[in-house]
């Protein structure tokens, strides 16, 4: 199976430890952005993972590049374009300090490319499964546009789509509201995932799920996934995340999956003294993936999934840097965290 995701990657400047922004003069400097940190997480689970997206043709983006390499993601199909890398300056917040995220991405190589300058026979060739999220169209008005045009490439294609929702209010500015895009884009994905607030926002598809408590009633969240099934009829299943707040380093962690059939819930994970949360719904989509094609079974498709993503949360950086061996023995109950010898 080849993988393809598609969206935008970033410098990630990031304040040191638990530090306010430059309360020392250093930020850590790495690269991070959704659809990159899913092919991230399934080149490290030994999937064919490729990435799409337009960079700079400068050092920066040599390195982004390089970066991806290392991992191995197959980066052949990324394309060199006109303005600059997108930036995000992440500061880490602590007990009942959220943390803080700002974007400087306008002008970006992928914020200023337009239909017409990705070859999607080429970006396609050899692809089973595309991964979007609903971060890429709301970067600029031709983001957008692409993200309609490769979604509708894809299934001319016969290739499974998913996408992520991830609503992000602050970055909607260009004149259209997110559910006016992202309803569209529904239209055209086999695999949803989402939390409460992505589905209320992005689809204006509402029940009485509290989006601040993110406890799990059952019978809402199943509720809240079968309306979504219900309007979308080329939709065969969506994955709702479910994560409990209880301070910035101290969250309950949890997944539930409908597929029109059956409605899954996934083991309820307690994670205490958060590393770096960033990435988390990313690395719940890369298990996702990973989970529905690789196991029969979608209950454990789902616990691959959460597992995953519980163990991202201890680690510093967008990328989940785990393989399949890590989640599984999560998944089997080890999560005493004891030494390795």
């Amino acid at each position: 199976m080849k993988v393809l995701t598609f969206g935008e990657i970033m410098l990630r400047l990031k304040a040191v430890g638990e530090e306010r922004f430059f309360q020392t003069p250093f930020l850590e400097a790495t690269f991070g952005g959704g659809e990159a940190n899913v092919a991230v997480s399934l080149a490290n689970y030994g999937v064919d993972a490729a990435f799409l997206t337009v960079l700079p043709d400068n050092a920066i983006g040599d390195a982004c590049v390089s970066e991806l390499r290392r991992f191995g993601v197959d980066t052949g199909r990324i394309q060199k374009g006109k303005g600059r890398m997108g930036i995000y300056f992440l500061e880490a917040g602590a007990n009942q300090l959220p943390s803080k995220v700002i974007y400087d991405r306008a002008c970006s190589a992928i914020a200023l490319a337009e239909p017409g300058d990705i070859d999607w026979e080429k970006a396609f060739e050899g692809v089973d499964w595309f991964h979007i999220t609903g971060i890429t169209p709301a970067i600029s008005e031709s983001a957008m546009e692409l993200s309609i045009e490769s979604v509708k490439e894809a299934k001319k294609r016969g290739i499974t789509v998913s996408c992520d929702l991830n609503y992000r209010k602050n970055l909607w500015k260009y004149g259209k509201k997110a559910s006016e895009v992202m309803r569209e884009l529904a239209n055209y994905v086999d695999v949803a995932i989402a939390n409460e607030e992505d589905v209320q926002k992005a689809l204006e598809i509402t029940t009485d799920v509290v989006v601040e408590s993110g406890e799990l009633d059952r019978e809402k969240y199943r509720v809240l996934g079968q309306k979504v099934l219900d309007a979308y009829s080329n939709m065969k299943m969506i994955a709702i995340t479910l994560r409990e707040s209880h301070s910035a380093d101290w969250n309950d962690w949890a997944a539930c999956l409908n597929d029109g059939k059956n409605f899954y819930v996934s083991k309820k994970y307690e994670i205490r003294n958060i590393v770096d949360r960033v990435g988390g719904g990313d690395s719940f989509a890369g298990g996702l993936i990973y989970g529905l094609n690789h196991y029969e079974d979608k209950q454990e498709a789902l616990e691959f999934a959460v597992a995953a993503s519980c163990l991202k949360h201890s680690i510093l950086g967008d990328f989940n840097r785990v393989g399949v061996s890590d989640v599984e023995k999560l998944m089997g109950g080890d999560g005493t965290g004891r030494v390795q010898r």
